[in-house]
């Protein structure tokens, strides 16, 4: 009677081994993609929590066609506004990890109302709002001078603004009926001067003078929408945050003095009254 022959059973390795490459090449993009910059890592998420997003999800369901176009010119420009989506996609969760960034640095709930500080994302960087209320004064009071807050608030903001190059134009504004006791000092000056206090304390603290694009005084003219003119809330400090390169040669600085009229600031810079400690060491101050 004829043996039978033994079944062949050597296979089961083949599968572990299979399973063993799996994992490394896993590994190693897992390791990959973490050496990289914040940039690619907020990409690589958005794509892992929306992979299968359509091209007609935000459209009727037929999508755009032009009779002049050539099937390969529409498919490079579809090809480069997708592109461009992408990485506007990429810069505003960005910009909006920055702002959640600032709020967690300087100890604040962005949902509460009336918050000292307001941080808006525009379509080229961020708008940050410091407000100088009762409750929590920026500067003492009508004088262009921070308080300890105020100090501690600059000194962060210029660590936000010099390590991600930021591109920096300082507005300052007052609300109406200050009194004042100065002769010759009014609305105009004092929105001047703030503003050029925060252009000092965020090059004192850290930021290239050649960041600084342009400081401005407003007086009482630009009151928020739907405030009155004479709310506390119009006495702020408005610092628009622009992306890009600064410009090659330092700009010159010069602040609104009148209606019509400008203020060359000193060439010399002056420290803030007071240098506060490291801003991961000094709690905020309570009015």
């Amino acid at each position: 009677m004829a043996r039978k022959k033994d079944a062949h059973h050597g296979g089961a390795w083949k599968v572990a081994y299979a399973d063993f490459v799996t994992a490394m090449m896993a590994l190693f993009m897992v390791l990959w993609i973490s050496a990289q910059d914040q940039k690619i890592l907020i990409a690589t998420s958005h794509y892992f929590q929306n992979p299968f997003k359509s091209a007609l999800n935000n459209t009727n369901g037929v999508l755009p066609y032009d009779t002049n176009k050539t099937v390969k010119d529409q498919g490079q420009e579809d090809g480069s506004s997708r592109e461009q989506n992408s990485v506007k996609q990429v810069e505003l969760a960005f910009l909006n990890s920055l702002a959640k960034d600032f709020y967690r640095l300087l100890h604040l709930d962005e949902s509460m109302e009336d918050k000292p500080i307001d941080i808006q994302v525009t379509s080229d960087g961020l708008r940050v709002t410091l407000f100088d209320r009762a409750q929590r004064l920026l500067f003492r009071e009508n004088t262009a001078e921070f308080t300890d807050w105020g100090q501690f608030v600059m000194q962060n903001l210029a660590w936000l603004i010099d390590r991600h190059q930021f591109r920096v134009t300082i507005d300052g504004h007052t609300r109406s009926g200050i009194p004042f006791t100065q002769a010759g000092y009014g609305a105009w000056e004092l929105s001047s001067d703030r503003a050029n206090a925060a252009r000092r304390a965020l090059t004192y603290y850290a930021v290239s003078p050649a960041l600084i694009e342009r400081v401005t005084g407003y007086a009482d003219t630009r009151p928020l929408t739907l405030l009155a003119s004479d709310a506390e809330s119009n006495q702020r400090v408005t610092l628009s945050l622009g992306a890009g390169r600064a410009r090659p040669t330092p700009p010159t600085t010069a602040a609104t003095a009148g209606p019509e009229t400008t203020a060359s600031a000193p060439p010399t810079e002056s420290p803030p009254a007071a240098a506060p400690p490291s801003p991961h060491h000094l709690p905020p101050s309570s009015p």
